[in-house]
């Protein structure tokens, strides 16, 4: 028996140094995470977890998490931000309630730090009054942190209005390096549980798009990542308004959606031969 428990040991130490070597430019932390089972333990574990990136190892008895992570990619304060949202408190960030709510009841920890926090926030805010108001107010006016990518969208999209092949690659290509370069943690929590979903197939189709100058190859991609931009810009009550338009005769026929800056209808399917088929269906704002 003895002899098992050794050779279980050595191969669970060995499954660590093999993922850890999946991940570059190493960093590791260890950080106290609220929890309270092995149910727990696999919850925080995935919700650290992106393929050689990070990952992280929770141990329910001392509730200390080691976290590995590739500093060039991502931060300890994104990964915590990723284990809150999962229903797990942590030094950063406290779960969202309704995150907290849906874990199952072996995991209702008790939430030790919940009523300081709040207490801390509601002394703030008295102290500092509409200052505190209007400051919020300029962040969220002057720092949208998906404006870059809804910006590079419009790109893309004006140029297949244009039907320019060479223009919509070209912006295609800033697309990837906006969607590159958001921060995940200046997201609000319903943006960044969208942006986590969206984030993989947005990147995937502004890239197809920028490596060919097929029109028709374009604005077949074009169809799906309008409609990952949409779910992204629902949530994200940007500050200008979004008009979210459909094309019935686009895609075979089987109608086509995209977003625009303006009202008019320019349809990025068609073009000078078509350029106003369509209409807008729902005004984001």
């Amino acid at each position: 028996m003895k002899s098992i428990k050794v050779l279980m040991a050595i191969v669970l130490l060995l499954s660590s140094f093999l993922l850890q070597a999946e991940i570059k430019n190493v960093v590791t932390e260890n950080v106290t995470i609220s929890g309270s089972c092995a149910l727990c333990k696999t919850g925080i574990e995935n919700a650290a977890f992106q393929k050689n990136i990070s990952q992280a190892s929770w141990d329910k008895d001392t509730k200390i998490a080691t976290i590995t992570y590739d500093n060039r990619k991502t931060s300890i304060d994104v990964i915590l931000k990723k284990i809150a949202l999962a229903g797990y408190d942590n030094k950063n960030y406290l779960a969202p309630d309704d995150a907290f709510a849906r874990l199952e009841e072996c995991c209702k920890y008790e939430r030790l730090g919940k009523k300081e926090v709040i207490a801390e926030k509601m002394t703030a805010e008295h102290r500092h009054g509409s200052e505190m108001a209007s400051a919020e107010k300029t962040v969220t006016a002057d720092t949208d942190p998906l404006k870059a990518v809804l910006d590079a969208y419009f790109s893309v999209k004006n140029a297949l209005v244009s039907s320019d092949g060479s223009a919509a690659s070209v912006n295609a290509t800033n697309l990837v390096k906006a969607i590159k370069a958001v921060k995940m943690e200046e997201l609000g929590t319903a943006q960044h549980m969208v942006w986590m979903k969206v984030m993989k197939d947005l990147d995937l189709d502004a890239d197809r798009i920028s490596k060919t100058k097929d029109i028709a190859q374009q604005r077949e991609r074009f169809t799906v990542l309008s409609d990952n931009m949409y779910n992204l810009i629902k949530n994200a009550k940007p500050v200008q308004p979004v008009y979210y338009q459909h094309c019935p005769m686009a895609n075979d026929g089987k109608g086509a959606n995209w977003l625009s800056q303006i009202p008019t209808i320019q349809n990025p399917y068609y073009g000078a031969q078509m350029l106003s088929c369509g209409k807008t269906t729902e005004t984001i704002k």
